[in-house]
């Protein structure tokens, strides 16, 4: 996959920069990313069963993920903070050994949400972990992905299982 678009993020003296956004059309913006959280399978039972020592992990991990995506231009330098509209958080399993964490994040604006959803699933995902880490500590997080974005100057934009 190629993209002939140019980086914006520098300026003439190739430095990093933000991105003037004060141009661009408002429009209805929204992405999706998700991750995968594998684990050994009685560690997803005690997620599931909620006997996990330190409480819901999944309630716990929903108001992170939410709380992420409000302040991701605290996290990624290059981020313009937004005002967005509405985040939801979204779990589910292979009834195995695999957590999958999904977020979609709205907004009216400049700029896109891909980062804010991108920084939800994270932290989500790091909160999973983080709670679970007693029971086990060999989880893998990842892969960590757009799935899809509308709104915008570029586009629309939605991953097909074949671009993994």
């Amino acid at each position: 996959m190629t993209n002939d678009t140019p980086l914006t993020h520098f300026n003439e003296q190739g430095r990093a920069r933000m991105v003037d956004i004060s141009g661009k059309q408002e429009t209805s913006r929204t992405a999706a990313a998700r991750t995968t959280v594998t684990m050994q399978p009685t560690t997803l039972t005690l997620i599931k069963e909620g006997r996990i020592g330190k409480g819901d992990v999944l309630a716990v991990s929903q108001v992170a993920a939410i709380m992420a995506a409000k302040k991701t231009s605290d996290w990624i330098p290059m981020c313009h903070p937004l005002s967005l509209t509405g985040v939801d958080i979204r779990f589910s399993d292979n009834g195995v050994d695999e957590l999958y964490i999904e977020a979609t994040v709205k907004t009216k604006g400049q700029t896109g949400v891909e980062m804010e959803a991108l920084t939800a699933v994270s932290a989500a995902a790091l909160t999973v972990y983080d709670m679970c880490k007693a029971a086990e500590k060999g989880m893998v997080i990842g892969p960590t992905l757009l799935v899809s974005k509308s709104g915008g100057k570029s586009g629309d934009f939605h991953r097909n299982d074949t671009d993994l």
